[in-house]
């Protein structure tokens, strides 16, 4: 079942396994909202096992820096806008991660991995990246990273 986030009215559907439900829908949220204010565009998940197609995408791209997520997939969301194909996954571990992929050649590609508030940095990317923090209305603390992609997917 697709679930339109509402930004406004913050809700767990789909997240209610996550022991950061609260903080992980505040995370999707705040995604829903930067894609209406900047792409005048809803965001719409629907659950990762009824999108097997998303999650192996994402976990190809991340192979390349040899990232495989251990948590479980729970939300997934994806969107053409122009030229960009903006894929999304929301993990059960609070952490949710985007890949970003301009179809154009040397158009932006990149991955970025967002941690909800209190979650612990996962042992997959602790080594490997260092997390910015950003305040957010909706989602408390967020900490991010990214690399950028240089394989062609």
């Amino acid at each position: 079942m697709s679930y339109k986030v509402d930004f406004k009215d913050v809700s767990t559907i789909g997240l209610e396994s996550s022991p950061y439900a609260e903080a992980l829908a505040g995370l999707r949220a705040n995604e829903a909202r930067y894609f209406k204010n900047h792409y005048d565009v809803e965001f719409v998940t629907k659950p990762a096992d009824k999108a097997a197609k998303l999650v192996k995408y994402v976990a190809k791209v991340l192979l390349e820096r040899d990232i495989v997520i251990a948590s479980k997939p729970l939300e997934t969301t994806e969107m053409m806008i122009d030229t960009v194909r903006w894929t999304y996954i929301f993990f059960e571990s609070g952490l949710a991660v985007n890949v970003l992929y301009d179809t154009e050649p040397g158009g932006k590609r990149a991955v970025g991995f967002k941690l909800s508030m209190g979650m612990p940095i996962p042992d997959e990317l602790a080594t490997k990246f260092k997390f910015a923090r950003q305040k957010s209305k909706l989602a408390g603390e967020i900490r991010g990273s990214y690399f950028v992609v240089k394989g062609t997917y």
